[in-house]
């Protein structure tokens, strides 16, 4: 709430989509909703209502592209300047003892990183957002210098990459669970903290765990 009301406050226009807009709106702030800018209903259930050109043409337009921006004005689309994600839980609901396969499954987001790596993709003229941490920096550029550098830009696609690789590594180890020795794979890992040194005092180190594990590991250790 606290990062959509500085964007609002700074001119941006919000649009959100089921339960973001629903909590946004409890916050006080206006919204407009996914449906009026495609002009179609959120459909089976919310699993289908980003899925849109009017949203993904938005995202993707280059804005230095003449015919990418006759495109926009032939459809009446308007681009988007930001892009912000929160995915869908998967890695801890699928790492719950007993989890049932009907509740993982609805917990993979389909829209959510289609939208996040399209903005990436786009990071010349889209600023991705995809972590809470993100949206002090974020609004920091915006209110001193009006816009979001480019280099920050650059930054923000490597780190949504990064965190819609980890989101589809947890969901493909999930599926192959039981399966033996895969073909391929996948392994996603998250930084707990920085270490003082490597295997020398020169060296830089980090301690890693494995996103959404199941099974016990020293990583939940204390």
């Amino acid at each position: 709430a606290e990062f959509a009301r500085g964007l609002d406050a700074l001119g941006f226009e919000l649009v959100a989509s089921g339960g973001t807009a629903a909590f946004l709106e409890e916050h006080g702030l206006e919204v407009t909703h996914v449906e009026d800018v495609t002009h179609a209903p959120e459909m089976l259930g919310g699993r289908v209502k980003t899925l849109h050109p009017r949203i993904h043409g938005g995202i993707l337009a280059r804005r230095d592209r003449a015919d990418d921006l006759d495109a926009l004005d032939e459809q009446e689309i308007e681009p988007f300047d930001l892009v912000c994600v929160n995915l869908y839980p998967f890695a801890s609901i699928a790492a719950k003892r007993g989890a049932r396969m009907e509740d993982a499954v609805e917990m993979i987001d389909v829209g959510g990183p289609s939208m996040l790596r399209a903005a990436a993709k786009n990071f010349a003229h889209v600023t991705p957002v995809c972590e809470p941490s993100q949206y002090d920096a974020v609004l920091s550029e915006l209110e001193q210098h009006g816009a979001v550098s480019a280099e920050t830009r650059h930054r923000l696609a490597a780190e949504a990459f990064a965190c819609t690789a980890a989101y589809e590594a947890a969901i493909a180890r999930w599926f192959g669970e039981g399966a033996g020795l895969p073909d391929t794979l996948f392994l996603a890992l998250e930084k707990v903290q920085d270490l003082a040194y490597g295997e020398n005092p020169h060296q830089r180190a980090a301690y890693y765990r494995e996103v959404g594990a199941r099974r016990p590991l020293m990583s939940h250790v204390e």
